[in-house]
């Protein structure tokens, strides 16, 4: 075995999955909240404007699925060791995932998750204060979405590097 083919190598895999999900969710999440404060608050005064206005709350929940693509994809990437036999009869584990192959898989699943958390945050930040705006001057409309759908091509950004890096891969022989 190899300094390149380790027993340890998985877990970066997995903590790629792992940092995908969670992060790219928390990004979401706080999207979500955040832009749903200012839509109940501006929906009190303008209830004619809720659904319009209901745009960054969708687009913070698509950054979970940015997030759930990737992990995905890493994860069926990541392959277990098999069982064989040496040269002399001997029962062996054939590890077929590479160091590289976990750190590829964990720069991949972290460009995802922090790219989906900030463009999270910035959704959240700009759907709350946008949609109270728009509730009072409803030409601001077409504005805020261009300022949103900046927001979540940052997440589309981390996504498409994500998935480029996660094709990287050394198998061990």
């Amino acid at each position: 075995m190899s300094e390149i083919c380790t027993p340890s190598a998985p877990f970066f895999g997995f903590m790629g999955v792992t940092a995908s999900l969670v992060f790219a969710n928390i990004g979401a999440a706080y999207g979500t909240a955040k832009s749903g404060v200012g839509l109940a608050s501006m929906g009190v005064m303008n209830p004619h404007l809720v659904m319009k206005n209901i745009i960054p709350i969708i687009m913070a929940g698509v950054l979970g699925i940015y997030g759930l693509i990737v992990s995905v994809i890493i994860q069926g990437s990541i392959t277990k060791p098999e069982a064989g036999v040496d040269a002399n009869g001997a029962a062996i584990e054939t590890l077929k995932y590479s160091l590289f192959s976990g750190f590829a898989h964990l720069s991949a699943g972290l460009c995802c998750g922090l790219s989906c958390l900030a463009a999270g945050m910035c959704i959240g930040i700009v759907g709350d204060a946008g949609v109270r705006a728009v509730g009072q001057t409803e030409k601001l409309f077409v504005i805020v979405v261009l300022i949103l759908i900046f927001a979540e091509a940052l997440g589309l950004y981390g996504l498409i590097v994500a998935l480029i890096l996660s094709t990287n891969t050394y198998i061990c022989e």
